[in-house]
C-alpha cells in the first residue's frame, strides 16, 4: 500500500503538529455546531436518555428524554412519538407566522432558531424532528477497550501511511466492541459488511476475519488508504467509508473536491441520508474526545494489550485436538481467535491450513510454535471436512450461496425441494451436494420446510424488481433503542451502506437519460435490464450491428418500459454479484504503481502482467481515460492473493 504516491506524501502527516492535523482533517467553522452536537452525544448523554433535534441544523436541540433500559421498545417509541408530535405542533404554529403572544413552549422553541428564521424554514423543520440516543457510557467503555488494540492500530496505520488519528473511527463504528453486529450484517470493531470485507479479508463460513480486530484493522487501513487515493482528501475518504466511493465521487463532481460544507449540507444523493451526512463530523467529535480523554472522562484507564504468540497452522487441525495438545481450553482458544466461525466450534470444520492461530503467551507452556510442529497425527489432517449444510443469513441469496460452495442454484433448489429459487429465509438450513439427496418427503413430514423470502431492502421501496432479477441488498441500518452496545454507526447513527461501497464507478442514470459504460457490461445487459430489444439501443445511439460498446462511452437509454431507479437496481445487482464472486476467491493485499511503457496497453498490463480483471483495474484508476493511454502515465495495480476457501 505504501506504493501509493499520495500515501508516501502522507506519511509525513503522522504525529503532526496541530496546524498540520487541522489541514489533514479540516473542520470548517460552519460544521462546528455539528461536531459539538456529537461531542455532547458521546460525552454528556448516556444510553438511558436521548435528545430530540433538527436533523439538518444540529445546533437546534429541542428536548431531552429519559430512556431507561428498563423500558420496553414499545414504550420508548411511544415516548419519542408523543413528544415529537408536540414539538411538531409548536413548529406548525410558528411556521404560520405567529411571533407575538407566544406560549412559554412556543417562545422556547423559537429561541432555539436564529432571530431571522423564516416561516418556510420552520415549516420544513416540522418533518425533521429526530431522536438520538446518548452514548456516553458506551463511548467510555470503548475508550477502555481500545487499549487492547490501540498500539497495533497505530503500528498498522503508520506502515500504510494512514494518519493514526483515524484510530478514532471505531469509536463511531462499534465503540471498539469486537462483538458488535448490525442487523444488516456489518461486523466487528470496524463494522465491515461482507461484500466490502471480502476485498481485504477472508470472509466465509469457516473464517470471518471481520471479527478479528487484528485482521480487520489491517483491512481498514487498506480500505481507508484506497479511499484517500481516489478522493484525494480525508473528509471525503472518511465519508466514503460509510456512504461508498461512487456516491462521494458524484457529490465531489457536483460541488467540488473540497467543498465539504456544501456536500455535507446540500448534497441530496438518494442514499446520502443522515448517517452519511454526519459521518465525518461524528469522526471529528470522536477524535476530539479520544485525544482529550481526561477532559471528558477523567480517570479512564485503557485496558492492557494481551501478549500473544501467533503461529501459522501447517495443516488442518481439529479444535478439540488442538485444545488437548496445547492444554488450552476451547473457550480460551475461541476468545482469542474470534475470526473462527461456528462451523469450527461445532467441529463440522477443522481449523484451516494456513490460519494464524493466536494464543496468549501466558496460556501456554513453552513455545506454541514447537507445540504446533509436534501435534499428534490423529488431530492433524491433509484435507478439510466437506460442507454438508449452510444456514441462511439475512441478506443471503441462493446465487451467492451457490457461488460460495461451487455449485448451481438449480442443484440447491433440487436438493432442498425448494418451490422457488428466490425464496429462502434467514435461519433456514440448506442441504449441500456433499450431504447427498434430501430424504423422501414422507420422512420429513413432521418438520416441513416452508421457504420464505429474505426481506430485501431496495433502494426505492416503491419500486420492485422483476422476479427474473434479484433485488440488490442495499444494506440499511436504522437507529434502534435496543441495539447492542457500541454499534454506533450501524445502530445509532443509522448507517446506510450501499451494495458497492468500495466501487468508485458511477452506475447512476444521468438526468439526460444516459449512462457511462462500465466493465462487465454489454448492450445485451442494458436491453435485458430495460426489458427492450438491443436493437432499440443501437438505433437510439447510432450504433451499427455488431459494434461493441467501450468502457467509458456514454449510452442513451430508453426508459419507457423500466424507470431509472429500477434500471440502476438491476445494474448494481449484476455488478455486485460479479464482484462478490471474484472476492470469494481473491483478496487485495497491497498496491503497486506501474509506469506505462511504449507499446503497452491497459489490457496487457492488467490481464496478462498482473492478472487483474479490467473492472478492478478501473476501480483503482477511475479517472483514467481508457482511450488516451500514453507512455509515462502512472497507474495503480491492486495486488491479489488467494482468499483461502478451505
Amino acid at each position: 500500500m505504501t506504493s501509493f504516491r499520495c500515501l508516501i506524501l502522507l506519511a509525513g502527516c503522522l504525529a503532526v503538529a496541530p496546524a498540520q492535523a487541522a489541514e489533514t482533517f479540516p473542520q470548517p467553522v460552519e460544521l462546528q455546531p455539528d461536531v459539538d452536537f456529537w461531542i455532547s452525544i458521546f460525552t454528556r448523554y448516556s444510553t438511558d436518555e436521548g435528545v430530540l433535534h433538527d436533523n439538518r441544523n444540529l445546533a437546534v436541540v429541542y428536548d431531552r428524554l429519559d430512556m431507561p433500559a428498563t423500558l420496553s421498545r414499545r414504550e420508548r417509541n411511544r415516548r419519542v412519538d408523543a413528544r415529537r408530535k408536540e414539538l411538531q405542533a409548536v413548529l406548525r404554529v410558528l411556521a404560520s407566522g405567529k411571533r407575538s403572544n407566544l406560549s412559554s413552549e412556543e417562545a422556547r422553541v423559537l429561541a432555539l432558531w436564529p432571530a431571522d428564521v423564516s416561516n418556510t424554514s420552520l415549516s420544513a423543520a416540522v418533518k425533521r424532528v429526530r431522536f438520538q440516543h446518548g452514548l456516553s457510557d458506551r463511548f467510555q467503555e470503548g475508550l477502555e477497550r481500545s487499549g487492547r488494540w490501540r498500539d497495533y492500530v497505530n503500528e498498522q496505520f503508520t506502515s500504510l501511511g494512514v494518519p493514526i488519528d483515524l484510530a478514532a473511527l471505531p469509536h463511531v463504528e462499534s465503540s471498539y466492541n469486537p462483538n458488535a453486529r448490525s442487523h444488516v450484517g456489518a461486523s466487528g470493531i470496524w463494522q465491515f459488511t461482507r461484500s466490502t470485507g471480502r476485498r481485504y479479508m477472508r470472509v466465509d463460513h469457516v473464517v470471518d476475519e471481520r471479527n478479528d480486530p487484528f485482521s480487520a484493522t489491517r483491512a481498514a487501513g487498506r480500505l481507508l488508504a484506497y479511499n484517500y487515493s481516489i478522493t484525494g482528501n480525508w473528509p471525503m475518504a472518511i465519508t466514503a467509508y460509510n456512504h461508498g466511493l461512487g456516491g462521494v465521487r458524484r457529490a465531489m463532481k457536483q460541488y467540488g473536491d473540497e467543498a465539504y460544507v456544501d456536500i455535507l449540507r446540500k448534497y441530496n444523493g438518494r442514499t446520502f441520508g443522515f448517517a452519511s451526512r454526519n459521518f465525518y463530523v461524528a469522526f471529528l467529535a470522536a477524535r476530539e474526545v479520544d485525544q482529550n480523554v481526561e477532559t471528558y472522562f477523567p480517570g479512564t484507564v485503557p485496558e492492557t494489550p494481551v501478549d500473544y504468540e501467533t503461529v501459522k497452522l501447517p495443516t488442518y487441525v481439529s479444535v478439540s485436538g488442538l485444545s488437548d495438545s496445547t492444554n488450552v481450553s476451547r473457550a480460551t482458544i475461541r476468545k482469542h481467535n474470534p475470526g473462527l466461525q461456528a462451523t469450527v466450534w461445532q467441529e463440522s470444520k477443522y481449523l484451516p491450513k494456513g490460519y494464524d492461530l493466536r494464543l496468549p503467551t501466558a496460556a501456554t507452556t513453552g513455545s506454541l510454535e514447537a507445540t504446533i510442529a509436534n501435534l499428534p497425527p490423529d488431530v492433524t489432517f491433509a484435507k478439510q471436512l466437506p460442507d454438508m449444510f449452510h444456514t441462511v443469513a439475512r441478506g443471503d441469496t441462493l446465487s451467492e450461496i451457490a457461488d460460495t460452495y461451487d455449485t448451481r442454484v438449480s442443484t440447491l433448489v433440487a436438493l432442498n425441494q425448494l418451490s422457488s429459487s428466490h425464496r429462502i429465509r434467514a435461519g433456514q438450513r440448506l442441504r449441500l451436494p456433499a450431504a447427498g439427496p434430501a430424504p423422501p418427503p414422507a420422512a420429513v413430514a413432521s418438520s416441513p420446510v416452508e421457504p420464505a423470502p429474505v426481506e430485501p431492502s431496495p433502494v426505492d421501496p416503491g419500486v420492485a424488481a422483476s422476479a427474473a432479477v434479484p433485488e440488490p441488498q442495499v444494506e440499511v441500518a436504522e437507529m434502534t433503542p435496543g441495539a447492542m452496545a457500541g454499534d454506533f454507526a450501524a445502530a445509532m447513527l443509522g448507517t446506510i451502506q450501499t451494495a458497492l461501497l468500495s466501487d468508485p464507478s458511477d452506475y447512476s442514470v444521468a438526468a439526460d437519460g444516459t449512462i457511462e459504460v462500465q466493465p462487465l457490461e454489454t448492450l445485451g445487459h442494458y436491453g435485458d435490464w430495460l426489458e427492450i430489444k438491443t436493437q432499440r439501443l443501437r438505433d437510439l445511439n447510432g450504433l451499427a450491428f455488431g459494434t461493441p460498446v467501450a468502457v467509458g462511452d456514454r449510452i442513451r437509454l430508453d426508459l419507457g418500459t423500466v424507470n431509472a431507479t429500477l434500471f440502476e437496481q438491476r445494474r448494481i445487482t449484476y455488478q455486485r454479484h460479479q464482484q462478490d464472486s471474484f472476492f470469494r476467491r481473491h483478496v487485495i493485499t497491497g498496491v503497486a504503481e506501474h509506469t506505462i511503457k511504449r507499446g503497452e496497453s491497459i489490457w496487457i498490463i492488467a490481464l496478462r502482467q498482473y492478472d487483474v480483471p479490467l473492472w478492478l483495474f478501473r476501480q483503482y484508476n477511475p479517472a483514467l481515460d481508457m482511450h488516451k493511454i500514453r507512455p509515462g502515465i502512472k497507474v495503480q495495480i491492486p495486488i491479489l492473493a488467494d482468499a483461502g476457501t478451505s
